[in-house]
C-alpha cells in the first residue's frame, strides 16, 4: 500500500501506536479496490488506496481521526475514529452508490477482475492507468488463476503486440512491436535479466509496458519490458494451495500462506513443486520454488519488505523440428530430433531483495535491493536443412553455459507540491549496479571427429556417440558490467483534463570483458542519455486521449553482452525511438479499453561496407508501423473479458549485416487477436471460452521459411464446492487445431499442443 499526499506528524508525540485494519465493501459486501481513503487528525495528515480486496491499514498514535473514503461511482462515506494507545481494531466502511444520475456495476467478491486501475513501474509512482501515456497490459492475478497460466509464454498470449519467441526452448525470450529479447524482464522494477524460464506461482500480476522504457528501467527495451510483480506479507490472512494433474502427465502443486504476526509483522510464503511430460515424445520438466517475504511495519511512515527465492527448472532441451520447402516440415508433431538422454535444460536461482519505503512530509522515500545468483546452462541437439528427397536431415550439436552475479540498488525520491493550481510530482532517483558473468561453450563432436552428421528423417533420434569441447570459437569469458544511472522526471496536472510527463535518464555503462582463452582484454563504456516525453488530454474523467515521445539505447555488445569484439568495441549503441498515440477509456469503474498507434525506429543496426565485406557500417534500420486495441475487466457482474487486437507491419528500411532492405522481421504477425471470456452462470459454476487468432509470420529474417496462421480455442469450467474447496478445470485447444507456435530460425520450428486438459483443486483452509 502505497502512502500519497501529506504525512505531518509530531516529533514530541511518543505514545506507543495503534493499528487498525480495515476494508471498504459495497453494499453486496464486495470489496471495493483503489478506494481513497483520506485521514486527518492532530498528529497526522495523509491519505491511502485500498489494495485489490479493498483492505487498507493504519498505524496512528492515540487521537481523534476524521476518515473520508472516495471511490468513483459511489457516494462518499465518512467516519470519525477514536483511537486509544496500544491497541488493535478492525474497521468496515460500507459505500454506498452514487446518486441516480450515475452508472455503476457494482462486482461480486471473486470477480474483482481483469482490470488494473493503477501501476507504479510506468513512472516509478503510483499512477492509475488511464493517466499514463503509454500502452500497458496487466495481467491480473484473477485472470493468471482463471486461465491456470504458470509461464511467461502464457501471459503473452493476451496481450496485444507481444508474441513469444522459441528462444531455443531453453529460456524466455518474446517479440515485443518488432524488437526480439530475452533481456528485457524486471522482478518489481528490477533488473532480472538472465536468460531462463520464470514461472508464475509468486506471482501478483504481470505489467507489459510497450515502447522504449529507458528512462525507467534503463539500457533495452526497446520494444517494451515485462514486470513481474511478486505477492508480498500482508495483513490479510491467506491460506490457499492448489493441486494439480492433467494430460501429459502434468503434475504440479502451488501453495500461498500469508499470516500477520502482529500488528506492525506478517510473513507470506509462496511454494511451487512441478513434474509434468509433454505431448513432445521424450521430453519433461521439473521445477521446485520457495520464496518467503516478511513486511515490517515500524511506525505509519515506514514499511520494511524482504524477500528470498530459490527457483529450480530442468528440463529436456528440445529444439523442435525442421523446415521442408518453406514450411514446418510435415511429420509428426511429437517428433523428436537427437539424443533426449543427453539434451537438458537447467537453471538455478537465488534472489534476495529487500525495500524500504518512507513518507515524509511530502517527501516519499523508497530504495530497493536485488541481489541475485544465477546458475543455467544447456546441452541440445540442433536440427538443420532436410535433404530434397526427405531422407536425411542435418544433426549438430553443443552446450552452453553461463553463470551470472547481479547487484542492483534503486533509490527514488517523489515530491509533491503544487504551483498555485498546477500540481507536481517529481520523481528524483538514482540506480547503481553490478553483474559478473562467467560464459562457457562446447561443440558436440559426434564420433569425437564430426560437428555435424546426417540422421534418417523418419527415425531421427540417436544414440551415437558425442564428445563435448571446444572448438576454436566457442566462448570462454568473464565479463564485468558496472551501472550507475540518475534520473527525473515531473508528472504535470495543469488541470483535470491536462497533464504532462517529461523526464530524462542518464546511463554510465562500462562492459569490461576478458577472453579466457588468450587473456584479451576488451572494454567499452557507454554513455546514454534517454529522454521521454507524453501529454494527457481528458475531455471526460474516465477518459484519456495522449501522444507519447520516448528514446532508449542498447549497447553494441547486445543485451546479454556475452562477448566483446574489436568491432562490438568501437560501434554505437543501437537506437529506439518510439512515436505514440493512443486512447483509455474506462466504459465503467470495472471495464476499460485501451487503444494505441505507433511507430518505432530502430537505427544503428550493423550492416556490411558494400565496398569492403571486411567493414562493418551503422546504416542498418528496422521500422515497425502498428496498432493495438485491448479490453480487460467486466462487461457485467457475471461477466469477464480480457484480450485484444494488434497489427503489425515491421520491416527492414536498410540493409543489415542480416537481411536486405524490405525484409520482413522475423516473428512479427501481422494480425493477432485474443479474447478470453469468464461467465459466471450460477453463484457456484462458472465456464471460460478463449480464442487466439495469429496471421502467418516468417521463421527468420530470410523470410524462407513461413509459420501458418493459426486458430486456437481454449475453454474452463469453475465449480465452487464448498465455501473453501473450488474445482477448476482447464481444456486447451478444444478443435485440436494442428498450428506452429514460434522458432529459432528456419530449422527449429516449435509445433503447438494438441487438445488437452488440465483439472486442478483449489483448496483455502
Amino acid at each position: 500500500m502505497v502512502l500519497i499526499g501529506v504525512m505531518l506528524c509530531q516529533a514530541q508525540v511518543q505514545t506507543e501506536r495503534s493499528s487498525i485494519h480495515g476494508r471498504v465493501l459495497d453494499e453486496n459486501r464486495a470489496a471495493v479496490s483503489g478506494a481513497r481513503i483520506n485521514v486527518q487528525g492532530s498528529h497526522a495528515i495523509f491519505s491511502l488506496i485500498t489494495d485489490a480486496n479493498g483492505d487498507f491499514a493504519l498505524s496512528l498514535v492515540p487521537g481523534e481521526y476524521a476518515l473520508t473514503v472516495n471511490a468513483e461511482g459511489f457516494a462518499e462515506a465518512a467516519r470519525t475514529v477514536k483511537v486509544k494507545p496500544a491497541t488493535s481494531a478492525s474497521l468496515e466502511i460500507i459505500l454506498e452508490v452514487a446518486g441516480s444520475t450515475a452508472t455503476v456495476t457494482i462486482m461480486g467478491a471473486d470477480t474483482l477482475g481483469y482490470r488494473a486501475q493503477e501501476v507504479s513501474s510506468a513512472t516509478r509512482t503510483s499512477t492509475l492507468l488511464r493517466d499514463l501515456p503509454q500502452s500497458i497490459t496487466v495481467i491480473t492475478k484473477e485472470q493468471i488463476g482463471d486461465q491456470s497460466m504458470e509461464s511467461i509464454a502464457d501471459v503473452v498470449n493476451y496481450v496485444p503486440g507481444i508474441t513469444s519467441h522459441q528462444g531455443e526452448n531453453n529460456r524466455d525470450q518474446l517479440v515485443i512491436r518488432g524488437n526480439s529479447t530475452s533481456a528485457d524482464f524486471f522482478l518489481n522494477g528490477v533488473r532480472d535479466d538472465v536468460q531462463y524460464y520464470r514461472d508464475l506461482y509468486n506471482v501478483d500480476r504481470v505489467e507489459a509496458l510497450k515502447g522504449p522504457n529507458a528512462m525507467i528501467f534503463g539500457r533495452g527495451g526497446g520494444g517494451g519490458v515485462i514486470n513481474r510483480v511478486t505477492k508480498e506479507a500482508g495483513f490479510a490472512r491467506v491460506r490457499e494451495m492448489t493441486l494439480q494433474v492433467g494430460s501429459f502427465h502434468n503434475k504440479r502443486f502451488t501453495v500461498d500462506f500469508d499470516q500477520p504476526l502482529s500488528h506492525k509483522l506478517a510473513f507470506r510464503a509462496n511454494g511451487l513443486y512441478e513434474n509434468s511430460g509433454s505431448f513432445r515424445k521424450f521430453v519433461y520438466l521439473e521445477r521446485y520454488g520457495i520464496n518467503p517475504t516478511v513486511t515490517i511495519i515500524p511506525d505509519s511512515q515506514t514499511r520494511i519488505t524482504l524477500g528470498y527465492e530459490h527457483f529450480y527448472d530442468r528440463r529436456t532441451a528440445d529444439r523442435g523440428i525442421p523446415s521442408f520447402q518453406g514450411r514446418p516440415a510435415d511429420i509428426p508433431i511429437s517428433t523428436y530430433f537427437g539424443d533426449p538422454d543427453q539434451s537438458y535444460v537447467r537453471a538455478g536461482v537465488d534472489l534476495l531483495s529487500s525495500t524500504i519505503e518512507h513518507q515524509s512530509g511530502r517527501l516519499n522515500i523508497r530504495n530497493r535491493t536485488m541481489f541475485g545468483v544465477y546458475d543455467r546452462g544447456y546441452q541440445n541437439f540442433v536440427p538443420g536443412a532436410v535433404i530434397m528427397n526427405q531422407t536425411k536431415v542435418a544433426l549438430s550439436a553443443y552446450n552452453n553455459a553461463t553463470k551470472r552475479r547481479n547487484i542492483f540498488n534503486q533509490t527514488d525520491l517523489t515530491y509533491l507540491w503544487s504551483t498555485g493550481r498546477i500540481k507536481h510530482a517529481f520523481l528524483a532517483g538514482t540506480e547503481v549496479g553490478r553483474q559478473l558473468t562467467d560464459n562457457f561453450r562446447n561443440t558436440g563432436f559426434f564420433n569425437n571427429t564430426a560437428t555435424s552428421i546426417t540422421i534418417p528423417y523418419d527415425n531421427p533420434v540417436i544414440n551415437t556417440p558425442v564428445t563435448f569441447r571446444q572448438s576454436a570459437t566457442d566462448a570462454n569469458n568473464h565479463l564485468k558490467t558496472n551501472l550507475a544511472a540518475t534520473y527525473a522526471q515531473d508528472q504535470i496536472e495543469f488541470s483535470r483534463h491536462v497533464q504532462i510527463v517529461a523526464g530524462l535518464r542518464f546511463d554510465y555503462f562500462d562492459l569490461q570483458f576478458h577472453n579466457n582463452r588468450n587473456r584479451n582484454d576488451l572494454r567499452r563504456i557507454d554513455r546514454l542519455v534517454s529522454p521521454r516525453v507524453g501529454i494527457v488530454v481528458k475531455p471526460l474523467t474516465p477518459l484519456s486521449i495522449y501522444a507519447n515521445f520516448s528514446v532508449s539505447y542498447l549497447p553494441g555488445s547486445g543485451d546479454q553482452f556475452s562477448s566483446l569484439t574489436a568491432i562490438t568495441q568501437q560501434i554505437k549503441p543501437e537506437k529506439f525511438r518510439n512515436y505514440e498515440l493512443g486512447a483509455k477509456w474506462d466504459l465503467q469503474r470495472n471495464l476499460s479499453l485501451t487503444t494505441a498507434v505507433y511507430r518505432q525506429d530502430r537505427t544503428n543496426t550493423r550492416a556490411t561496407d558494400p565496398n569492403d565485406p571486411a567493414k562493418i557500417l551503422q546504416t542498418g534500420g528496422q521500422r515497425t508501423n502498428g496498432y493495438e486495441l485491448g479490453i480487460n475487466g467486466n462487461i457485467t457482474r457475471a461477466w469477464s473479458i480480457a484480450g485484444g487486437y494488434a497489427y503489425q507491419n515491421a520491416f527492414i528500411t536498410s540493409d543489415t549485416t542480416a537481411a536486405r532492405a524490405g525484409a520482413q522481421v522475423a516473428q512479427v504477425p501481422h494480425q493477432s487477436f485474443s479474447l478470453w471470456n469468464k461467465y459466471q452462470i450460477l453463484p457456484r459454476l462458472g465456464v471460460g471460452l478463449g480464442i487466439i487468432h495469429r496471421s502467418d509470420m516468417f521463421a527468420a529474417i530470410d523470410d524462407n521459411v513461413i509459420l501458418p496462421g493459426y486458430i486456437k480455442m481454449d475453454a474452463a469450467v469453475y465449480v465452487l464446492l464448498t465455501e473453501k474447496l473450488r474445482l477448476q478445470a482447464h481444456f486447451e485447444n478444444l478443435l485440436n487445431a494442428k498450428f506452429y507456435l514460434n522458432a529459432d530460425g528456419n530449422n527449429n520450428i516449435s509445433p503447438g499442443s494438441p487438445r488437452g486438459a488440465r483439472v486442478g483443486l483449489i483448496v483455502r483452509f
